[in-house]
């Protein structure tokens, strides 16, 4: 069964948070690949509708983290992201003086 949205097809909104630097290493690869998020994200929902053996096991194995508590809080990504903003915004960096 295939989920491929037709022009003449209504359409849901659908809105995430990612972090700046998940966002932005996210948007370079698909840059180099000629692809949009809104591409990805399409084809990546309408596989898992269609019973993708391997995406429905990275949910289940997803679940599993969640229900166990396993999932970090935060991504080397949301690290890296927190690091930077405290980096630049430390009143201990270079002055003007």
């Amino acid at each position: 069964m295939s989920h491929a949205i037709s022009p003449f097809q209504d359409s849901k909104s659908v809105h995430i948070n990612l972090s700046i630097t998940t966002h932005g290493e996210f948007r370079a690869i698909l840059v180099k690949k000629g692809l949009s998020m809104q591409e990805v994200f399409e084809r990546l929902a309408s596989e898992i509708v269609d019973d993708n053996t391997y995406l429905l096991k990275m949910l289940d194995d997803i679940a599993v983290k969640k229900k166990n508590k396993e999932l970090k809080k935060f991504s080397k990504t949301d690290t890296e992201s927190i690091f930077y903003m405290i980096e630049r915004d430390s009143p201990l960096g270079e002055s003007d003086e």
